[in-house]
């Protein structure tokens, strides 16, 4: 793969509350130290709802070499609002690239479950449930929808390239049925379920072979036995409070399997080098507000069901990284290796 990347989070905005609570630039600048030199990456997905965290991350990840995916990820905003948002990242991004660094950038994430306007819904649970519990007219629906989404597309990325002068792409789930005309790169999120596994190498392989060079984000999965099988429906074992969105605890109690989530990992890079794929970005480094709680009630663990490849610690420093307030995973050693070579 050209672009060998890992996901970066600087916090997700929703309603107003950003879900990491702590950005220090001399912490982001050392964890993104640690992916380039340990993790052998050469590229970061920077996502986040914040625009001046975004170009902060940003900047400190070109000035340390990498590639840079700037990646603004909107949450139940309306249209207008993304438009508001893409274009504050875009005029971001491209100064950025006026002073060297390479930067792709990413117009939006998953828009038809993760905001407002395009299938009905609250949650992006409820939208995708609207879309997929409707047998009988399912195929117009998702029609209506690749209409809905490449309609703002379009817009957006008119409005984005009057802003940024790089590569422009968007990570599209498969089922919106994107006309990528307007971009550059193709970039799906591609989850591997247990569902699909048989017919996911076929898959990719055929993807790769499309006319614009093939991106795949979003891949990844967490530390629970069975996880990898669930593909998109990982979270589903984690309770949220229900005024704020955050995570509480585990609705159950599931066996940690670290080996499990490293394996998932080693396994999908296998696919994306060995089948064409252009860039890879794992998701991802640290998710905030999934820390690790070793001692009492198992379901209070919620790194268990954290995508991250590191384990947030509560109040303490880690072993491998001294400086750091988290401790590497087994997928951690697994991204590692396969970088590597």
């Amino acid at each position: 793969m050209r672009a060998r990347g890992m996901t970066y989070d600087t916090g997700f905005v929703l309603h107003g509350r950003v879900s990491r609570e702590h950005f220090d630039p001399a912490v982001v600048r050392r964890e993104l130290a640690v992916i380039r030199d340990d993790l052998h990456c050469n590229a970061v997905q920077v996502i986040g709802g914040d625009p001046a965290r975004l170009e902060s991350a940003a900047r400190l990840a070109a000035e340390l070499g990498l590639e840079v995916w700037f990646s603004p990820y909107p949450l139940e905003l309306d249209q207008e609002q993304m438009l508001t948002l893409l274009r504050d990242c875009a005029e971001r991004a491209e100064r950025l690239r006026r002073q060297g660094a390479t930067v792709v950038f990413v117009t939006g994430v998953e828009l038809s479950v993760m905001s407002r306007g395009f299938l009905p819904g609250d949650s992006p649970e409820e939208r995708v449930r609207h879309l997929l519990d409707r047998p009988g007219r399912r195929a117009e629906a998702m029609r209506e929808l690749g209409s809905a989404i490449n309609a703002f597309l379009h817009e957006a990325a008119g409005t984005v390239r009057e802003r940024f002068l790089g590569r422009l792409t968007y990570a599209a789930i498969q089922f919106e049925q994107v006309d990528w005309a307007p971009f550059d790169l193709v970039t799906l999120e591609l989850i591997r379920s247990a569902e699909v596994a048989d017919q996911f190498r076929a898959a990719v392989r055929t993807l790769a072979r499309g006319p614009k060079p093939l991106a795949v984000t979003g891949f990844g999965t967490a530390a629970y036995r069975g996880a990898g099988d669930r593909g998109g429906r990982v979270l589903d074992v984690v309770e949220h409070d229900p005024a704020t969105g955050a995570p509480v605890r585990l609705n159950g109690s599931y066996e940690r399997d670290e080996a499990g989530q490293a394996a998932y990992l080693d396994e999908l890079l296998e696919v994306f080098a060995s089948e064409g794929v252009d860039s890879a970005f794992v998701f991802l480094f640290a998710l905030a507000g999934y820390p690790h709680r070793p001692d009492g009630d198992p379901r209070d663990d919620l790194d268990r069901a954290g995508l991250g490849i590191v384990k947030l610690l509560e109040g303490r420093r880690g072993e491998t990284y001294p400086d750091m307030e988290w401790e590497p995973k087994a997928a951690f050693a697994a991204v590692a290796r396969r970088y590597r070579r």
